[in-house]
């Protein structure tokens, strides 16, 4: 029986704070339970997203993933909360009610959930203040978008961030937001289907070109959605590495292939010739089972993809759904789930 760490799923707490009234500002997003259960989140007076009670409640979504053999789920924020948009001073008191509440469901569900934080990113020093805080109220990890604040991830002004995380022993999820090009990407729901995994790219492209990778060996980082666009492109960034490096190697002197052992990316690829492609391309070991579970545009059932794929090796299913997980997550997540090692 094949076991499960799904690393990249959404969780929500039953409120928020009323951050329009605290701040005197707009867009940020509050929440509205509705009579079927259901929650609207509202961006001021604009519904952004009605989700299922299972977004917003841990014991429902404990529930629906002991039904369908979900050992272990990662849970993280809901990116719009990310809030870059505010001073990082306003963006801090929501970061540490969500980071309180992760905190309090891992305390509940110890041997079931493991919870990333959230920071304000786009002021650095006070991101590293309250990823110290993360450490200290026991969560595994932390997730960021995909820039901060308009900055790039090798932006200078993010070293001390990734230096933090080696320092604490935390991991990166990186999710997508702010996509690229949204503009233009109005109309069916291309900013989901087209943005989100151009915008991952872009992050991937901009750290390995922008030598984070070599400057901080020791990071794990894994990229939401299979690494988004990257994968495929990767051919395109190694050729021009080489004939433009007057343009492409100004920062890293790795060629840009070499670094794919650096990083994980989860599952979320919602093809099978994809995921075997992706297997391929980043190895079988850098490959984690990730559901983007409650939404639309993830799993219906955590892992199905992986455990149902008639491309993939047992070994190699048995590393996508388990044992690259434990290796991404570290010793903070592994001392969590000490249970699930005793009967294995």
């Amino acid at each position: 029986m094949n076991r499960l760490i799904d690393v990249h799923a959404h969780l929500l707490p039953p409120e928020l704070p009323d951050m329009k009234a605290l701040t005197g500002g707009s867009g940020w997003i509050s929440l509205d339970t509705n009579a079927d259960g259901r929650v609207t989140m509202r961006q001021d007076e604009h519904v952004f997203r009605t989700v299922e009670p299972e977004c917003c409640c841990a014991d429902r979504r404990r529930e629906f993933n002991d039904a369908h053999g979900v050992d272990v789920q990662v849970v993280s924020t809901v990116p719009v909360l990310f809030s870059d948009f505010a001073p990082a001073s306003e963006a801090l008191h929501l970061h540490q009610f969500l980071n309180d509440h992760f905190a309090e469901v891992q305390h509940r569900h110890p041997d079931h959930f493991v919870a990333l934080g959230t920071v304000p990113l786009q002021e650095p020093q006070m991101a590293v203040q309250e990823l110290r805080r993360i450490a200290e109220i026991g969560l595994v990890g932390v997730q960021i978008g995909t820039q901060a604040g308009g900055r790039e991830l090798d932006d200078l002004q993010f070293d001390p961030f990734w230096e933090a995380c080696v320092q604490l022993d935390l991991p990166i999820l990186i999710h997508p937001w702010n996509m690229l090009g949204s503009e233009r990407m109005g109309r069916h729901w291309l900013q989901w289907l087209v943005g989100m995994p151009s915008e991952t790219a872009l992050a991937v492209a901009s750290m390995m070109l922008g030598g984070v990778f070599e400057k901080h060996p020791d990071l794990r980082v894994c990229f939401a959605h299979g690494g988004g666009a990257f994968p495929f492109i990767l051919g395109r960034v190694d050729h021009g590495f080489r004939m433009r490096p007057d343009l492409v190697a100004t920062k890293s002197q790795s060629l840009p292939s070499s670094l794919m052992g650096r990083f994980w990316v989860d599952s979320g690829v919602h093809d099978d010739d994809a995921l075997r492609f992706l297997v391929d391309r980043i190895g079988s070991d850098r490959v984690c089972a990730g559901s983007d579970a409650p939404f639309p545009l993830g799993e219906a059932v955590p892992g199905e993809s992986v455990i149902q794929s008639q491309q993939l090796t047992q070994d190699e299913r048995q590393r996508i759904l388990w044992d690259n997980a434990l290796a991404f997550l570290g010793d903070r997540a592994r001392g969590r789930l000490q249970n699930h090692f005793s009967h294995a």
